[in-house]
């Protein structure tokens, strides 16, 4: 049991360093890392992924809400919506071999590796596209109060964001921050840091939904849980020391590199399973 608990927490640290370095969308190999270190089940790995990413997400909605950059009305939507498709994502879980859940995993996270990969390997290029399509996005930052102005076209954008990421987070285990952010983008015109610590608050929410409903079914493995969660917190909190030294866009190319192998490897272990 000792030895259980030594790998979880040194896989929990393994994923919160990595969500230091890389930002939110780092937190989907959390369960990979737990499907080949201590060879879960994906419906048994991904909640407790889930419990991992959302403490990791705490600390930095915390940290962006003291700074006053989280807009808080925008992730309340986004979670409400995200917390009411959650469960959908858990029932199916259970009920969807592992082979065929683990695959779906797979391309999950070969989609977001080659989408990582893209924007670090032309950061200015991702960063000028939303300005040269000379749309308005539908929720625009008022100018003299800093928050959102709220209209139909607003809230769909945002509340169809939130179901999709909570569907996600109960299906595969992962926060939903590759849905988030790139949606926020689309429907916001709110600055980078912002869009992030938004983010952070919305994936908060939805990951304490779905450890909540997986601990009242009794499907979450604590042994397991617990010391990968605080691996994980202590695994970010040392990361943000040294993160703002390195190269985000080689840290980004690299990390893509190894998600797309990972994606691959677990194509691979279902086929010769």
């Amino acid at each position: 049991m000792d030895s259980i608990y030594a790998v979880g927490a040194s896989l929990g640290a393994i994923v919160g360093l990595i969500l230091a370095l890389t930002g939110a969308g780092g937190a989907i190999l959390a369960v990979p890392l737990l499907v080949f270190g201590l060879h879960l089940r994906m419906a048994e790995a991904a909640p407790i992924a889930l419990l991992a990413v959302g403490v990791s997400a705490a600390v930095g909605a915390l940290i962006g809400l003291r700074a006053g950059i989280v807009r808080y009305r925008a992730a309340a939507m986004m979670a409400t919506t995200g917390v009411l498709a959650s469960p959908a994502g858990l029932w199916l879980a259970h009920r969807v071999p592992n082979g065929p859940l683990t695959v779906l995993f797979a391309i999950v996270l070969a989609w977001v590796a080659v989408r990582m990969y893209r924007q670090a390997h032309a950061p200015q290029a991702a960063a000028a596209a939303p300005t040269q399509q000379g749309t308005l996005a539908p929720c625009q930052l008022d100018n003299a109060t800093g928050r959102f102005v709220w209209t139909a076209s607003c809230t769909r954008a945002l509340a169809a964001a939130g179901v999709g990421a909570g569907f996600l987070s109960g299906l595969l285990g992962v926060g939903g921050g590759f849905v988030i952010v790139p949606a926020l983008r689309k429907a916001t015109d709110a600055p980078v840091k912002t869009i992030v610590a938004t983010s952070l608050a919305v994936i908060t929410l939805v990951s304490a939904s779905g450890v909540i409903s997986t601990a009242i079914a009794g499907h979450m493995n604590w042994h397991v849980a617990a010391p990968f969660a605080v691996g994980a917190m202590l695994g970010m909190l040392g990361g943000r020391v040294f993160a703002s030294r390195l190269s985000g866009q080689k840290l980004q190319q690299g990390f893509a590199l190894v998600a797309g192998l990972i994606a691959i490897g677990m194509v691979a272990k279902v086929a010769l399973a």
